[in-house]
């Protein structure tokens, strides 16, 4: 099938390794990211949202550029986050993230951002333990193409089903 502007259905970026529902994503809250008493603004949250996202898809094999390359855009049509405690500058966060639902045309994530405690290795971010709860947020992201008209998602995103990997 193929749709004026668009990338054929079967030229479409398709994953080389198991598509995964969940990952976990570690970053250090950076000082610009800090309102003058080093608290993380709720502005900052949204691109670790966004980087916990792009990195589950790169799981697949398959990056965002890619899927842009092929005219495929996910854009965000809803947010909602629950802020819980602050993140300070220099804090280590994970962020985790999960599909929660997919169809033909778009795909639902949830994620938990946590406070890491105790040691962490500062080259890798490893160790520790995701102790505070500091923010929770779902998106809904809609598929389109490069005139922002709605498209398919690649069959294996929107075949996701979360229902069968519990």
């Amino acid at each position: 099938m193929k749709h004026a502007d668009r990338t054929p259905i079967a030229d479409l970026p398709a994953p080389t390794s198991a598509t995964s529902l969940s990952t976990t994503v570690r970053v250090r809250v950076r000082y610009c990211e800090c309102d003058p008493m080093n608290v993380a603004h709720h502005a900052a949250f949204i691109p670790w949202l966004e980087l916990a996202r792009t990195e589950l898809l790169r799981t697949s094999g398959v990056s965002y550029a890619h899927l842009e390359a092929a005219g495929v855009f996910l854009v965000v049509v809803r947010l909602d986050c629950r802020y819980k405690l602050p993140a300070r500058y220099d804090d280590v966060l994970e962020i985790r993230v999960r599909v929660s639902r997919a169809t033909r045309v778009k795909i639902e994530h949830e994620y938990d951002i946590f406070r890491i405690s105790g040691e962490v290795n500062p080259a890798t971010l490893a160790g520790g333990t995701a102790t505070d709860l500091l923010m929770s947020a779902t998106t809904t992201l809609g598929c389109v193409d490069a005139h922002a008209k709605i498209r398919e998602l690649p069959a294996w995103l929107a075949s996701i089903d979360p229902a069968s990997h519990s």
